[in-house]
């Protein structure tokens, strides 16, 4: 299968939608943050998870969703898109890990992969700059798609 924003003399181009039929379709995206012990003792011993510059975990949600909406101007080649929904939820895990999970849904002629990897790093990135003060050893260890549903197939990692 051939790389879709390539034309076939190998030049970069958007992908033409045109005929395309508009689907439901949903992404979800996961990015991991490992926060040095410090940091996540300040973080679990205020329930409210705050830092001076407000709540880290409820920012990080506001700057996922509104990454999300911004991910064609963001990405050169990805369709600028109205989403019809996006969340951003933030736990810790059994490691302590703090997982950020964005899931993007639209009905239209293209997927939202993008949106939902978009939206989960930049949350992860707010965890990052909220806590920072704190220490620079903060680690954010990966960012996946992981699922997908509508267009041509859908996709479901199973960890």
């Amino acid at each position: 299968m051939p790389f879709t924003h390539l034309d076939t003399a190998g030049r970069a181009t958007m992908v033409d939608t045109s005929q395309k039929q508009s689907t439901r379709r949903s992404a979800t995206a996961r990015s991991v943050v490992v926060l040095p012990e410090n940091v996540l003792e300040a973080l679990v011993q205020n329930k409210e998870l705050h830092s001076p510059k407000g709540s880290v975990f409820q920012i990080a949600i506001l700057a996922g969703i509104m990454a999300a909406k911004k991910t064609g101007e963001l990405i050169p080649l990805c369709h600028p898109l109205g989403l019809d929904n996006c969340q951003v939820e933030i736990h810790l895990d059994e490691n302590q890990h703090v997982v950020i999970d964005c899931t993007a849904v639209i009905t239209a002629k293209t997927g939202v992969e993008m949106e939902a990897l978009i939206g989960a790093s930049i949350a992860a990135l707010t965890v990052y700059d909220m806590c920072k003060a704190l220490s620079h050893d903060i680690v954010i260890q990966e960012t996946k798609l992981m699922a997908k549903t509508g267009g041509k197939r859908d996709f479901k990692r199973t960890s």
